[in-house]
Formats: structure tokens, sequence, C-alpha cells
């Protein structure tokens, strides 16, 4: 429902900027809104078309490790964590190794190799689900997980920074790892609040120890890198973990002497249907947002909250940054596009450069995973992820501008 009114008021506050604009003499407002329903529907229906290739790949891969055992197996090791952060999932439920895959492809940026793994799990949650129009505990907890999710090696805005000409690339690594654990961290603790798990339990503490003795390990190996050498290591680094994971899948199917071909074909020909079934999700959100940015709605809040702020006697440096923050929770091209614009306008070893840097990688695109991952099992009842996923984002927005005035201010 909160969807539903956020939608709603997008369109609604781009039209009343836009006729506004046009009683003030700016004729050019509404033919721009209109223009953009169109460009976003094409970008829409260009994006899920571009994923087709991508879901059919790990549509396939996943088939052969379900097939071969090896997710029932990875889903046994890690249910002593997993199955008291999901407790509605059934022990050893290949539902629990899909959602370990997604977040760990999530945590070393793979996303092109997360997307398709989060939408398996969530057909595997939807199998359990008793109520299939709504949103169960466990779809929640996994979206919030998604959403705001730690990010150890943010590749795609380093190569980003670097083709901008900063003069350090990799400077946003341990910031951004900061703050996407401060999202991850609060997202995790609402989530929980709302279901009412208990987080001081031995196994996710260990959990949490683990992986923070493997950040801090790769924070240590990377440190004495210069710039090319840390982005070549994460490069290959990423390359083994994708590649690995193919052969492991492969390996696995191999070892128990199926058919693997025959099982990637199968599992593969979802990896169509689903892409199809993910365009009016994603023409839906992407044009709202576009009428909003295009009637200039977006910058005409920017400028408010600078003079809000200003008069409040503060630092108004981050309010550049601004138009990422607000962006990224609904579409990450358009964030990404504010990103590459505050890069060209302040340079991307400014302030703001190195800020809108830290917020594209904070938390992820919280209302497109929520219209896609819900809307491809027919979830139409959202309960509580929203609020879960947007106080993730908040929390990690805050956290990245506290975090940047340390580092780069």
């Amino acid at each position: 429902m909160a969807l539903n009114y956020i939608w709603i008021a997008l369109f609604a506050l781009g039209f009343i900027v836009g006729v506004i604009k046009l009683f003030l003499g700016d004729f050019e407002a509404l033919p721009a809104m209109m223009d953009s329903t169109f460009t976003m529907s094409k970008d829409g229906f260009e994006m899920c078309l571009g994923l087709t290739g991508t879901l059919t790949l790990w549509m396939g891969i996943l088939k052969i490790g379900e097939d071969s055992g090896l997710i029932n197996r990875l889903a046994t090791f890690l249910s002593p964590v997993l199955t008291r952060l999901f407790p509605q999932i059934p022990k050893g439920h290949p539902a629990l190794g899909a959602i370990f895959m997604n977040i760990s492809a999530n945590m070393l940026g793979l996303d092109n190799a997360a997307t398709p793994m989060g939408l398996k799990a969530m057909q595997q949650l939807q199998s359990i689900n008793t109520q299939k129009d709504t949103a169960s505990n466990s779809m929640i907890m996994f979206l919030t997980l998604n959403t705001s999710g730690v990010t150890i090696i943010p590749v795609s805005i380093m190569a980003y920074r670097a083709k901008a000409g900063a003069a350090d690339p990799t400077d946003v690594f341990l910031p951004l790892l900061l703050t996407s654990m401060c999202s991850t961290i609060v997202g995790l603790i609402v989530c929980s609040i709302y279901q009412r798990i208990n987080l001081f339990n031995r196994y996710i503490l260990l959990m949490f120890a683990v992986i923070g003795a493997f950040v801090a390990g790769l924070f240590t190996l990377i440190l004495g890198m210069d710039n090319e050498q840390m982005q070549t290591f994460c490069r290959v680094l990423t390359s083994l973990m994708i590649l690995g994971a193919i052969m492991i899948f492969i390996y696995s199917g191999w070892r128990k002497k199926l058919n693997v071909y025959n099982s990637f074909i199968e599992g593969a020909k979802g990896g169509f249907n689903v892409a199809v079934s993910l365009i009016p999700y994603v023409v839906a959100i992407l044009v709202a947002v576009g009428i909003f940015r295009a009637s200039g709605g977006l910058q005409m809040l920017q400028h408010y909250v600078e003079a809000g702020v200003e008069a409040l006697g503060l630092n108004s440096d981050f309010v550049g940054a601004l138009p990422v923050a607000l962006m990224k929770p609904l579409s990450g091209p358009g964030a990404r596009g504010m990103m590459l614009e505050n890069f060209s306008h302040f340079g991307p070893d400014s302030f703001i450069g190195h800020l809108s840097s830290v917020l594209q990688g904070c938390t992820d695109t919280t209302f497109y995973i929520l219209a896609v991952y819900f809307g491809s099992v027919g979830i139409k009842k959202y309960r509580y992820a929203v609020k879960c996923g947007l106080t993730a984002d908040i929390a990690g927005m805050i956290a990245a501008v506290f975090i940047s005035y340390f580092f780069f201010g």
C-alpha cells in the first residue's frame, strides 16, 4: 500500500510542479514531462530485455545446483544462522541457499548475478507462503537485507570514478563499506523488532564476527596497494567469484552424473518468462520517477532543503549530493546519472563528488527491488516491507553524510 501512495504522489507532485511552472511562463516543463513518459517506458522495457540473457544464464546455473543437490547442502550448512533470521523457512529448504547466494553476490558488487539469484529465492519463498498475495515475514527480511546489503567491493563505483578522472578512484572503499554496514545493521534491527527475532544469538553473533574478520582481512590485504593494483585486484576477485561459482555448480552436476546441459536448458527457459513478467513493474516505477524529475520537483526540493539547512546555521555542502540520495531508493540508473552529473559539475575529487559516490553505494534501489521482486511472484500486499527498507536507506544516507565529512570534509 505504501508503494501505491508513493507512486501516486510522484505523478501528482510532478504534475502540480509542471502546472505551476506553466503559469509562471515556463512552457518547457510539461512537454519535458510528457517526453519522459516515452523515454522512461522505453528505458524500462530495454532494461528488462537486457536482463533476459543474465536471467537465462543464472536460472540455468541455479537449476544445475538444484538438481545436483548443491543448494540443499549449502542450505543445510548455513541453516544454524539463516533459520534464526528466517524462522518460517523449513530447515534445509533450498530457499536458504538461494538467499545466501544473493546476499553474497550483493556484498561483492555482482549486480547482474545477484538479481537472478534473488528472483529465484523469491520464487522458493513464495512456494512456502500461505497467503500468496501477501508478503511473508521471510520475504520482508530477505528484501530488507537485499536493499540495504553491505557492499565490500564497489567495483562499478570505482570504475565510474576512474573514468571521471579521479586522482584516487578507490578512496571511497572504506567509507562505502562503513555506510552500507550501517544501513544493513539498522535494517536488520528494525525488521527483527517487527518479527520479534532475537539477534543476540550465538550463531548470529558468530556470523557477524566472521563477516567482520573477512572484511578486516580484505581491507588489510588491499591497504598497501596503489590505485591500479587495487582496481585490478577487485576485478580479478569478482571475476573469480563469478566463474568459480559457475564451475562449482557444473562440477557438482557432473559428479552426480547429471545431464548438466539438459538441466541448464530446463532452468534457462524460465529466464525469458521472468524478464517479461518484470516489464510492467519496472516501467511503472521508472515513468513515475521520470515525471517527477523532469518537472523540476527534485531540484525544487533540493533548493528548499539547502535554504532550511543554512537557516539553521549548519554546513550545507552535502545538499549538492542530495539528488543522488533522493533518487537512489527509486531508480539505480537515475541515481547513477545524478552521481555522474555531480562528477561533471563539481569533479570526482570534490566533497560533493565523494559524497555522491558514497550515497550511490550505501544502499540499493528499495522501491525498484520491492516492485520487481514482489511483482515477480504476484505479491500485492507489502505489509511493513517499505518501512524497513526506507529506514535502512535513511540510516545509510545519514551515515554517508557524516562519514564523508570525516573522510573528505
